[in-house]
């Protein structure tokens, strides 16, 4: 028996990492009707009950939980809910991220439990994780995060002026912050190559790109970062999951990196 990791779908996890690490995915909700798509995080009923089923396959050994940054969704508070029912037996990180920073998080965390790791040191090593990590996410247009209501008030001022351009957008605790504004999609890759290359700080690293519906871009970038990125690196590309197209829009690209010694990779 060993610790269990549970992520929701926003991880952008490939499943072959899925299965490898025997992560357990939880798909966030996909609200629909005849004007508009949107989504609505995991409930507190339903996330209890995959705890205790995780702790019941794992031995009551612990649960180390992963969600979307508690500014972003409800989640992260319904998960905050579920553990207290468990007595510390789920250990809820507060990852201030959305994407594979969260998905890297869980890779460490659930590495660290098949070679036998304690629930604090599973949760320890998701928090390292997330620590060295950084996000990014390109916009081919504003039109879908900002009908999302995800965009901080102070982003959400600049907006209009986002409109002509296509956006480069950091995520820092939870919210989302101008990082590059372009003209072209050509011109936001090498954007995107610059702020990867300078986080890495001259360290291999581990670099998921995710992609909605754009993967000539993301195998673009991958073959670029791949050449530049120090011997070590990894550099991975998945498809973003339905849940955060929604918000993100058809053609975005997210890009995902761990730094140096907190490479899980």
């Amino acid at each position: 028996m060993s610790v269990r990791v549970v992520v929701d779908s926003s991880a952008s996890l490939p499943a072959e990492v899925v299965q490898r690490l025997d992560i357990e995915v939880l798909g966030l909700h996909r609200l629909a009707d005849d004007k508009a798509e949107s989504t609505s995080g995991l409930g507190t009923l339903e996330l209890v009950v995959a705890y205790a089923r995780q702790l019941e396959r794992g031995g009551d050994d612990g649960v180390v939980a992963l969600h979307v940054a508690k500014q972003l969704s409800s989640t992260h508070q319904s998960a905050v809910a579920a553990a207290a029912v468990f007595d510390g037996a789920v250990d809820v990180v507060d990852t201030g991220t959305v994407g594979m920073a969260v998905g890297a998080a869980a890779m460490a965390a659930a590495t660290r439990a098949q070679a036998g790791g304690s629930l604090a040191e599973c949760a320890a090593a998701a928090r390292e994780t997330l620590h060295g990590s950084a996000t990014w996410v390109y916009l081919p247009t504003v039109d879908s995060i900002r009908k999302s209501g995800r965009l901080s008030p102070g982003t959400a001022l600049l907006s209009a002026a986002l409109l002509a351009v296509k956006p480069i957008l950091r995520i820092a605790d939870g919210r989302f912050e101008l990082a590059g504004k372009t003209r072209t999609a050509t011109k936001a890759m090498a954007r995107l190559v610059e702020l990867v290359r300078s986080a890495a700080g001259g360290s291999p690293a581990l670099v998921a790109i995710q992609h909605a519906h754009a993967a000539t871009q993301a195998e673009h970038l991958r073959g670029v970062l791949s050449e530049q990125l120090p011997d070590g690196s990894t550099v991975l590309v998945t498809e973003m999951p339905a849940e955060l197209i929604v918000h993100a829009g058809v053609g975005a690209v997210g890009v995902s990196l761990v730094r140096g010694e907190h490479h899980c990779g």
